[in-house]
């Protein structure tokens, strides 16, 4: 027998864990290392369990911090480096391969189709460019005109497996209840919570050809709803992929966000009402040049403020999400438009009265500066969000996060949730591509 090729595979608790399950678990080929872990805090150290690794790895496989990587290339000699996380540039990728060639490690990246694993019922893919482009009200936007055409939906969300590896295997949300079950993170919460809000189940984990197979019982259609901009992990029969026209361009310097754009089937161009007409047709133009067989549809991302006298002429602290403006480099979201819609008096910097993890946030994206983003991977990371919150001289909070934060975190300054969602300039555009899943749907049962 030829000796097994050995693997590091080089993520951030998401791809990387998906790329292991169906391309190397089970594998006598190869001889899976390490993982690495970077972006996401405090996923490092830990054990990628055995239960989930195989029959391989009865010890597991650890998860070692990216900064280690060279260490680790030395003490283990891997012959090859995956890279498997997202929204980075492709001078970022083009860096960690040169670092990895020059250490005499093949790098590769996988092919989309080879992780993709094939449904039993229709499945519809949002996956974006970027991320903070508005997958999930989009994604909010399909499962209503499936909703009307009385399809019962069930959503996969992209992973977020930031506890305990071996029990969010499979992960099944229908209740509020579920989410307090699995002590779900402000980040959780923020992709889950809508769904279930809108009458549906959602799924979510580590094991995606588990969670697969428990979903397609309950479900009509599958609503994959990708995170960050990585590729769907389940072939789609629609692939729509949205767009963000406040950052032109990003559609072919990101990656996979540029894989995407030229693998849909639907792009749709977000946030029109907010952007440069020019900057539309930039992204129109890519389309047509990189992806001419996508229908294009414009869309606007209007925002509303539940009570716009609590911050006309206040002084407020505004809370956008998180990842939008960290790994999304955004330096505002919906929180600071619809502040400034209302007549906001000025918007109040948290940077000076950050704190612990905040400050580190601040300092790792000076982008976010400004504004403060919603970040909860943890309770010691909720602590430290509400005493910035409760340290930052301000009238009003503006809470821009697609959830209820104050189910999660308690603070005694008055707060204003604002909403946004997602309206086709020309409306029923969208409906015609889901309608055709749909009608397959009726096939499938």
């Amino acid at each position: 027998m030829s000796t097994p090729r050995r693997v590091v595979i080089l993520g951030a608790a998401g791809r990387d864990f998906h790329n292991f399950n169906t391309v190397y678990r089970d594998n006598p080929d190869y001889q899976v290392v390490a993982f690495t872990a970077t972006q996401i805090p405090g996923i490092e150290g830990r054990l990628y369990p055995a239960v989930l690794a195989g029959k391989l790895y009865p010890a597991g496989i650890p998860i070692v911090p990216e900064s280690e990587l060279v260490d680790l290339i030395r003490r283990e000699k891997p012959d090859v480096a995956v890279f498997s996380y997202s929204d980075v540039t492709h001078e970022y990728v083009g860096h960690m391969a040169s670092q990895c060639i020059a250490l005499g490690v093949d790098f590769e990246l996988l092919g989309a189709d080879k992780t993709m694993i094939k449904s039993k019922v229709p499945v519809i893919a949002i996956t974006a460019v970027r991320t903070g482009a508005g997958k999930s009200q989009t994604t909010r936007y399909i499962s209503n005109i499936l909703k009307g055409l009385g399809k019962k939906v069930v959503a996969i969300r992209h992973p977020m497996p930031y506890g305990d590896l071996a029990k969010q295997a499979c992960q099944r949300f229908g209740t509020y209840a579920d989410l307090d079950l699995h002590a779900c993170t402000i980040e959780e919460r923020e992709e889950y919570e809508p769904h279930i809000d809108n009458g549906f189940v959602v799924y979510a984990g580590v094991d995606y050809e588990q969670i697969i197979r428990s979903a397609e019982k309950e479900a009509d259609v599958i609503l994959w709803d990708g995170g960050n901009n990585d590729l769907p992990f389940y072939a789609s029969d629609l692939h729509i992929v949205i767009a963000d026209p406040l950052r032109p361009g990003h559609e072919q310097i990101y990656h996979p966000g540029e894989a995407n754009f030229r693998r849909a089937d639907v792009i749709v161009i977000n946030k029109c009402d907010s952007a440069k007409e020019e900057d539309i047709k930039a992204i129109e133009a890519a389309a047509a040049r990189l992806n001419p067989k996508a229908a294009v549809i414009r869309a606007n991302s209007p925002v509303t403020c539940e009570k716009p006298e609590m911050v006309k002429g206040k002084n407020a602290l505004i809370i956008e999400d998180g990842p939008t403006l960290t790994h999304g480099s955004m330096s505002y979201g919906a929180g600071v438009v619809a502040a400034r819609k209302v007549g906001v008096g000025s918007i109040v910097d948290p940077t000076p009265y950050a704190v612990k993890s905040i400050a580190f946030t601040y300092n790792k994206y000076p982008n976010a500066r400004g504004i403060l983003p919603a970040m909860g991977y943890g309770p010691e990371q909720v602590a430290d969000l509400e005493q910035t919150i409760e340290a930052t001289p301000c009238d009003v909070v503006v809470s821009a996060t697609p959830i209820d934060i104050t189910r999660v975190l308690k603070v005694s300054k008055p707060m204003v949730r604002v909403a946004y969602e997602l309206a086709e300039v020309k409306p029923g555009q969208l409906a015609q591509h889901v309608e055709k899943v749909a009608k397959a749907a009726c096939c499938c049962k």
